[in-house]
């Protein structure tokens, strides 16, 4: 299994995840909720907007986002970040 960044912030996180469609909705203090409607339907998810995001924390967001998009976990990773 592709490892996780170690080093990556919630700004940068983000970014990457426009191409899902999701864009930020709201934020509360330093966590910043985004929206997508990729799949046809409304899907919501809080980053948080620390540098750089605890590995536990990506690995839940990504394992979300992964059932959201109906992706494989593994090749999720690999399109996000590699």
């Amino acid at each position: 299994m592709p490892k996780l960044p170690r080093n990556i912030g919630g700004h940068e996180l983000i970014i990457l995840l426009k191409k899902y469609q999701y864009h930020e909705s709201r934020q509360t203090g330093s966590h910043i909720r985004l929206k997508s409607v990729f799949k046809g339907y409304e899907h919501n998810i809080t980053i948080p907007n620390h540098n750089p995001i605890a590995v536990g924390t990506l690995n839940n967001i990504i394992s979300e986002i992964s059932r959201y998009l109906n992706i494989d976990k593994i090749n999720l990773i690999n399109e996000i970040f590699h």
